[in-house]
């Protein structure tokens, strides 16, 4: 069976404040690590009432210190935010104190809107338009020491400089990230639970023109699915409902805590808002495990992919980690003791 992974916004719901939703985020990773899931990566998100994460690297460090043997890495580090000379600190530290369990996933979005995107970045080096593979660039000089003759980085050393930077991956919805990711040696994850481009289209093409390089000698293509999985097809859709309510929201520009399920099955939807729940239910995979292996088999098989991430955003904390329970015992993944 394909490997299974975590995503986590740490979501803020109408009943768990911000601060809650970072503790629940540990818990989860410790009851991920017990399951046998591989990779438990955090999300970096700005001034969104529905994310209580702005900061992976920390929460990283908090969560590789209580686990064994999951990797915990970055979903991702939206490196136009940060100085790369930082983000290589930051993440060399992370591997000297936890060697071969840290990942740095990249971003090339703002994680935010503009206003926000402006205050992160009104103190750095900005440059105009997207200067995502500028910053790329300049991360992998850090680490390969190439800079020019008499650049004045030269002189300049990432600190701890006796580890190397830990694997590196790039995010994407597009194909961008993935003709990025295939010419530059490095990890892919698509984030199939908000793109609009085809999936299976952009993990294809990765493989395909996949170049081997000092990063990875082969692909390694990472699928990130929104699941919410339960005993019965009904119980999961009670809880999904919560879900299908907040992204209403957000496609109306309303950015609030995930509502309760009592709140969005009181709701009185429009027959317009339930056409568009059904679109979107074309990004999230919902039912018992049975019903969820049946939906997300024909994606898995067409898109190559090497592995499943999942997001699973729900209101009840014990609900969730039942949802990440069930689909380890689906995907038949090998339990490890306390």
């Amino acid at each position: 069976m394909i490997p299974l992974s975590i995503l986590d916004l740490s979501v803020v719901t109408s009943g768990t404040p911000p601060a809650a939703a970072l503790r629940n985020s540990i818990d989860l990773a410790v009851h991920a690590d017990r399951l046998g899931f591989v990779r438990y990566w955090l999300a970096e998100h700005h001034n969104l009432a529905s994310v209580a994460s702005p900061a992976p690297d920390i929460l990283i460090g908090q969560i590789a210190a209580v686990t064994k043997r999951i990797r915990v890495g970055s979903g991702g580090v939206m490196l136009p935010n940060h100085a790369p000379l930082m983000v290589a600190e930051r993440f060399k530290m992370l591997e000297a104190l936890f060697p071969g369990r840290i990942d740095l996933g990249l971003g090339r979005a703002p994680g935010t809107d503009g206003a926000t995107a402006h205050a992160l970045r009104s103190r750095l080096d900005t440059r105009d338009g997207d200067d995502f593979l500028e910053r790329l660039s300049e991360l992998v000089l850090w680490e390969t020491r190439e800079f020019p003759p008499g650049h004045p980085y030269n002189k300049v050393v990432a600190m701890p400089d006796d580890v190397p930077l830990p694997p590196i991956f790039l995010l994407g919805s597009s194909d961008y990230s993935s003709e990025l990711a295939a010419q530059v040696g490095m990890g892919f994850a698509f984030a199939h639970h908000f793109a609009s481009f085809d999936a299976a289209d952009a993990l294809v093409h990765y493989r395909a023109r996949f170049q081997p390089s000092r990063w990875r000698r082969a692909p390694l293509g990472i699928l990130a699915v929104a699941v919410i999985t339960a005993d019965t097809d009904a119980e999961a859709e009670r809880l999904a409902s919560s879900a299908d309510l907040n992204r209403l929201r957000r496609d109306r520009g309303e950015y609030a805590p995930l509502p309760s399920v009592e709140e969005a099955l009181a709701y009185p939807y429009t027959e317009r808002e339930r056409v568009a729940i059904a679109r979107n239910r074309a990004r999230l995979f919902v039912g018992s495990p049975a019903t969820v292996m049946q939906k997300l088999q024909p994606l898995i098989t067409s898109s190559q992919a090497d592995e499943l991430m999942v997001i699973t955003a729900v209101t009840d904390h014990e609900a969730r980690k039942k949802s990440y329970s069930l689909l380890a015992d689906a995907f038949q993944l090998h339990h490890v003791a306390a």
